[in-house]
Order: C-alpha cells, then sequence, then structure tokens
C-alpha cells in the first residue's frame, strides 16, 4: 500500500493529501498566496511532507530550514524569505520564541517520540506551551477540502550559501511552458531514483535538496516509503530486509558508515529486494563505490547536478565500471558545456569550469541578491561552480572546485561564513578554512590561523568561539597556526599551498 511509515504509525498516500488539503484550505484563509513563502523547521516527519504539499498547493514556496543552525543564522533566512508562516517542531521552536516578529504566524508540531530520543530532547521542550497550536489536533479543525492545487505546485526554495558568507534562497521562477517543465521533472525524478510503486526509506535531512525533492516526488507518483528520523547503517539494512526495499537515495558518507559496519553484521540481513541505489550530493571516493558496487551488485547509480539547476548527468554501475570516476552522461534534454576562463569550448579532456541546463527546467533567481543569477550564468547555461571535463564519450567527470565551498556530509559550507566569524575572535590577525579529505564526509574543515603578537588561544578556544556563533557543522576539526599565512601578490591568502598537503597523494582535490 503507497504511503509514510514514520514513528512506527502508518498514513497512506490519500490519507497525506487529504491532511495537506486541510493545511493548504487555513493557508489560503489566512491569506497566504502564490509565491508567499512557508518556513518549515521540522526534522524528518510526517508534519514537514504535509505543510510542504499545502505550500505547493497554493503555489507559495516551502523554504525548509536547518535545524543545525543557531537562532541568528535561522531568522536571518527568515527575514530574508519574508516568511509569512513557520511551521517548527517544538524543542526547535523554544529557542526562537522570544526573538521572532508577532506578525510571523506559527504552527507547533509536538517533537515525536523517536526523535526525542535520538537527538537527547528534553521533556519540557518537546510540546507547544498553552496557547500555541499543536499541529494535528489543529489540522483535523480545517475544512477538509484545500484549494483546487495550482496547475505548477509552489516550488521548494532552498538557501545555499554563496561568496558574500550569507545564505542565498534560490527561487524557482514560474515556468514559461509548463508542459516541458513536467517533462524534465519526470527525467529528474528517474535520475534521482524515483518510480512509481517503489519502495524505500529517506533518512536524510529533508532540509537538504535531494532528499527533499526524493521525498515529495516519491509521494507523487505513489510509493511505499519509511520515513527515518536519522541514518542508522544496521538500521538501514533491517528496514531492507523487512520492508522488502527496492529503491534508495544515499549519499556517500553513509556508503562509508554501512561498509565499516562488521562483516556479520553485514551478512546478517537479505538485501535481494534492492534494484536501484542512487547517489549525489557530493564526490564519492572510487574505492568506496567500488566496494559497494562489490556487496550489492551492480545496482549503484549517481547523478550530478546542483541546487540551481536540478541533476544534468547520471551514471549506472556499467557505465562508472567502463568510465570510472564519472559523474555520468548529460540526461535528457540537459546540454553541458566545459568552458575556459573567456568563456569559450575546451577540448576534449581538457579541464573547465561546467556549465549546464536542462531544456524545460525552472529557471531562478537568488532572492533580494540582484544580479547574483548573471554571475552564474553564460548564455542560457548555469555553473555551480565546479571544474571538470568531458572525455570523447562524452561522459563528465569533476576535478576541482571554483568556488570556495566545502562539501561535508552531503551539506555545502562555505569557508568565507566561518573566516568571518573568526576574523572577529581576539587574538586572531588573520584566517583561511578550506577542506580537506575524510575518509567519512568527503571533506572536513580546517582553520590556518595567524595570531597576533601577544596571542595565547589555542585550537579548542578557536572550536569554541565558531560553535557559539555558527551550526555545529561548520566548527573546524582542524585549527593549525602560522606565523603568517601564505599570500599571493595580489596580497591575497594564497589558501591553495595551505590546502594541497592535505590532498597529496589521496588521488582526489574534492
Amino acid at each position: 500500500m503507497n504511503g509514510i511509515l514514520c514513528e512506527g504509525q502508518f498514513l497512506s498516500t490519500d490519507d497525506l493529501q487529504e491532511r495537506a488539503g486541510r493545511a493548504a484550505s487555513w493557508l489560503a484563509a489566512a491569506g497566504i498566496r502564490a509565491g508567499d513563502t512557508v518556513a518549515l523547521l521540522l526534522r524528518n516527519d510526517v508534519a514537514f511532507l504535509e505543510a510542504s504539499l499545502a505550500a505547493g498547493r497554493i503555489g507559495a514556496a516551502p523554504v525548509p530550514l536547518n535545524w543545525h543552525g543557531t537562532a541568528e543564522e535561522i531568522t536571518y533566512v527568515l527575514a530574508d524569505s519574508a516568511a509569512k508562516v513557520l511551521v517548527a517542531h517544538a524543542d526547535l521552536f523554544a529557542p526562537l520564541r522570544d526573538v521572532l516578529p508577532p506578525s510571523l504566524q506559527v504552527r507547533v508540531v509536538p517533537t515525536p517520540s523517536g526523535i526525542r530520543e535520538a537527538y537527547h530532547v528534553s521533556p519540557e521542550t518537546a510540546e507547544p506551551l498553552a496557547g500555541e497550536a499543536r499541529w494535528s489536533e489543529w489540522l483535523e479543525s480545517q475544512a477538509p477540502e484545500g484549494p483546487d492545487p495550482a496547475s505548477v505546485g509552489g516550488a521548494t526554495m532552498f538557501y545555499t550559501s554563496g561568496t558574500t558568507g550569507k545564505p542565498k534562497g534560490v527561487r524557482r521562477l514560474p515556468p514559461s511552458d509548463p508542459g516541458a517543465l513536467m517533462q524534465s521533472i519526470l527525467v529528474q525524478m528517474i535520475a534521482i531514483g524515483v518510480e512509481p510503486g517503489a519502495r524505500t526509506a529517506v533518512t536524510a535531512p529533508l532540509y537538504h535538496s535531494v532528499p527533499n525533492a526524493f521525498s515529495l516526488a516519491a509521494v507523487s507518483v505513489g510509493t511505499f516509503m519509511v520515513l527515518e528520523s536519522r541514518f542508522d547503517p544496521a538500521r538501514l539494512l533491517q528496514l531492507i530486509e523487512e520492508h522488502q526495499l527496492t529503491h534508495l537515495y544515499l549519499v556517500p558518507t553513509m556508503f562509508v558508515r554501512l561498509l565499516k559496519l562488521p562483516e556479520y553484521v553485514r551478512n546478517r540481513y537479505d538485501l535481494s529486494s534492492l534494484k536501484r541505489v542512487t547517489h549525489g550530493a557530493a564526490p564519492c571516493p572510487d574505492h568506496v563505490k567500488q566496494a559497494m558496487i562489490d556487496w550489492w551488485g551492480p545496482i549503484i547509480e549517481e547523478f550530478y547536478g546542483g541546487t540551481e539547476i536540478g541533476a544534468v548527468t547520471a551514471s549506472t554501475s556499467p557505465q562508472w565500471l567502463s568510465h570510472p570516476g564519472t559523474v555520468g552522461r548529460p540526461l535528457a534534454g540537459v546540454t553541458i558545456k566545459v568552458l575556459d576562463p573567456t568563456g569559450q569550448p575546451v577540448a576534449v579532456g581538457e579541464q573547465g569550469e561546467i556549465f549546464g541546463r536542462m531544456a524545460g527546467f525552472y529557471d531562478f533567481e537568488y532572492e533580494n541578491a540582484p544580479g547574483a543569477r548573471e554571475e552564474v550564468g553564460k548564455d542560457e547555461l548555469v555553473t555551480v561552480g565546479d571544474i571538470g571535463y568531458l572525455d570523447e564519450d562524452g561522459f563528465l567527470y569533476l576535478c576541482d572546485r571554483k568556488r570556495d565551498m566545502v562539501i561535508s556530509g552531503g551539506a555545502n559550507i562555505y569557508p568565507i561564513e566561518i573566516e568571518a566569524c573568526l576574523i572577529t575572535m581576539p587574538g586572531v590577525r588573520d584566517v583561511a578554512v578550506f577542506g580537506i579529505p575524510d575518509e567519512e564526509f568527503g571533506e572536513a574543515l580546517a582553520a590556518v590561523i595567524e595570531r597576533d603578537d601577544d596571542s595565547s588561544i589555542d585550537a579548542d578556544d578557536v572550536r569554541a568561539f565558531v560553535r557559539d556563533r555558527l551550526a555545529g557543522f561548520k566548527v573546524p576539526r582542524i585549527v593549525e597556526f602560522e606565523q603568517a599565512l601564505p599570500r599571493e601578490d595580489s596580497g591575497k591568502i594564497f589558501k591553495r599551498k595551505l590546502r594541497d598537503p592535505y590532498w597529496a597523494g589521496t588521488g582526489r582535490s574534492i
């Protein structure tokens, strides 16, 4: 039966859509219109899907918030997106109660028991306060028939950090050809592993773009989905056997954790039901992917893209085995070009900046950032800042990043934000933050600091300073100190001289 299994409770797809209709009915009555934004501060829970579907029904844009963020980071996105409604788990909402504007309409979701246990949420913060609407009870009091769904629902607006160090919202623009858009979305759904009748589990955070798109697409085409509050490798193997799962979306970090399981645990479960396992969001080391193919068979598929452009290439296991390291060939309707700094195409096998676009797919603009869209465009194509090349068979390979970005465990981290934080720390004269190889997460953060002459700050001081001001995943794992940071002739820190030694001998640079 199609539907969602979450926290041991099953909700059919029909019931899920009915509840989304009730929420949409209230949103419309509350004055939320197409183009408005509805913010979601929720861990993986059915309420996340209900609120997302409700917003989409009236053409509003759901805005998932990274719940690891500090109150300051979260309130920045709420303000920048001009969110009119916030749907939040009670424990995540608690630190924000006294800092949100009264004009923001809030609906509070009691934090489910499984999430409370997984994230050590105190009972005192897990429930809404008196007078705050409890999500399910409030939802059931709404009109059972929501407004007619928009012909093209509101697209989710994800926030992705940029060169200014502040996150930018990627707002999808209304399509000029809704039919072409739906065709492009169908191609992308297949690329990320969503098919009618699939049986799947989603264990990655729904505030990330691909798990979000995967889960909503799975609902739209009719699947059975287990929604887990967090990833646990042994638990996933158990779910595959117990529910005869056929399709999964994973990230390389999950592969690493699965491969680290003891042999007797890996061999305990029957995984023969699996048909397709797709991965993306971060580079996957060749030896990790080979090990997964050896274990699960030639069912491991990969796609490449970005928040701004969606999926643009895909590769099957046989294609990867014959073209090791590739992220695939362009999908149907996709144009990929590799350009030199002057904007001219490079030769086959030569590295350049990757630009791509799928015909008919959403165009976009960056919220409240005039001109930023033009900075990443070349004619009709868009870059997400990766450097790579095409081989003679048309397969794409990634080599490096033009933008100073780190992907750790599938999360995009922009060092400039951390540098902007650390430069304000007493005792810090200058700082460089960059990515270094990490076997489990793909990349980890390193910070190299030039101290003031009279400073005695140490690595623990630096980490504590960042942790107090930014989300925990932005805290550098490695902190080193140099008497003077290397600089280019222009005076800019020569970050590659600091970064390259960490990558020497790894066979990769991202």
